[in-house]
């Protein structure tokens, strides 16, 4: 007895599997050194906006934003998207699939011929494998040679 669960149809196909675990760790990883690049930005521009437009108060806003940018970024990165709960996507029987032969029809050779030469009204070569027809004579190497077999 085999043990089947209902929804298992047939081999589950892989054009919609989930990435492997490298290419989403590198994508981790992108995303990491993103957001962290993000970071010294904010920083050169609060000192330009502080020191060279003297304006503390857009400096100030600048270093606020970029204090969380490093937990923020940390998150993301050990965040694994979440798992999937669909079904599987199966192979399934289509239409267009050829149905099973009920009763094999085996074919002999010499009927099909006996039909052919019947279509085109040529009689058939005699078979050359009767009683009068002797096979291929071969040269057995181990034996002496003698002057008149070459």
């Amino acid at each position: 007895m085999v043990n089947r669960r209902q929804d298992d149809d047939g081999p589950i196909l892989i054009t919609q599997a989930a990435i492997s675990y490298d290419e989403e760790f590198a994508a981790r990883k992108k995303r990491y050194s993103l957001i962290m690049a993000c970071r010294i930005p904010c920083l050169v521009l609060a000192g330009v906006a502080g020191i060279g437009f003297n304006l503390p108060w857009v400096a100030v806003a600048l270093i606020v934003l970029s204090v969380p940018l490093p937990w923020v970024a940390v998150l993301i990165a050990n965040d694994r998207p979440p798992k999937k709960a669909e079904k599987a996507n199966r192979y399934r029987r289509s239409h267009r699939e050829l149905d099973a032969v009920p009763d094999a029809q085996i074919i002999e050779a010499a009927e099909v011929l006996d039909r052919r030469d019947q279509r085109t009204e040529r009689p058939r070569q005699p078979q050359q494998d009767g009683a009068g027809h002797e096979p291929p004579r071969t040269v057995d190497a181990e034996a002496p040679r003698t002057g008149s077999e070459g």
